[in-house]
């Protein structure tokens, strides 16, 4: 199979490349091109069809029915998800901050500016996606969630991927990275990666990446960042996805 060339004289902000600087199966080898045939809505035992946002809300209950959870009794607010329900793309951080458990909302403040700048850089509208986290609420004083937490929250989350179907999914920091494929290595070793994950019989485009909140922390990593959102493009050309 012959490569997809990217166009060389593609257009990127230069502003904005200044600012970022210059379980389930899964596997590393090509992935499969048979194209599974994915529908718009989703089909109950009798046939009757449900929209993603009643299934959202559905979720949402679920979540919120979580028991002897310290993540949930620490918190303000569920963090579900935000965006387009229907984008090609979904992204996945690790876990909310105080602002997004103050409001209930996905990649504020700082971080979420740096991340509009970084999908900006490869032509996509933050809008134009769909992000939420590995986790639904803020872990108290902003810790890392433990295994088990990441565990427990993954069925979640293994549930909402089936809910949105896109053809490509970001996992933005280690969290995001153990929640959907078990490894707990360091993210330097498995980020740039595309891997292939299957959940419910449903293969998944997927790639591991640095979360804009480590970004800000160790700005000396941008440069890698680049590198990965430049395979992303790459790949929504190559799937000829419309964002």
């Amino acid at each position: 199979m012959s490569k997809k060339v990217i166009n060389q004289n593609t257009n990127y902000n230069t502003e904005l490349l200044d600012s970022i600087g210059s379980n389930f199966i899964f596997n590393e080898n090509p992935i499969n091109r048979i194209k599974n045939e994915r529908e718009a809505f989703s089909k109950n035992p009798i046939g009757k069809k449900i929209n993603k946002d009643q299934e959202l809300s559905e979720l949402r209950k679920q979540i919120g029915l979580i028991e002897n959870c310290i993540l949930k009794d620490n918190s303000k607010n569920i963090v579900l998800g935000d965006g387009n329900i229907n984008s090609p793309i979904m992204l996945i951080g690790e876990a909310p901050g105080d602002e997004e458990d103050q409001t209930g909302g996905v990649f504020l403040g700082e971080v979420g500016n740096l991340l509009k700048k970084m999908l900006i850089a490869i032509n996509i509208k933050i809008e134009n996606i769909y992000c939420t986290y590995a986790v639904n609420f803020r872990p108290p004083g902003n810790r890392k969630p433990s295994t088990i937490e990441i565990k427990r929250y993954a069925v979640f989350l293994q549930k909402h991927i089936s809910i949105i179907k896109p053809k490509i999914i970001i996992l933005m920091g280690s969290t995001a990275m153990e929640s959907l494929t078990g490894l707990n290595s360091k993210i330097s070793n498995e980020r740039g990666k595309w891997k292939e994950v299957i959940i419910k019989n449903i293969n998944y485009n997927v790639i591991i990446t640095f979360s804009p909140s480590y970004l800000l922390r160790a700005s000396e990593n941008k440069k890698h960042s680049w590198q990965d959102l430049k395979k992303i493009k790459q790949k929504i050309v190559q799937l000829k996805l419309l964002i």
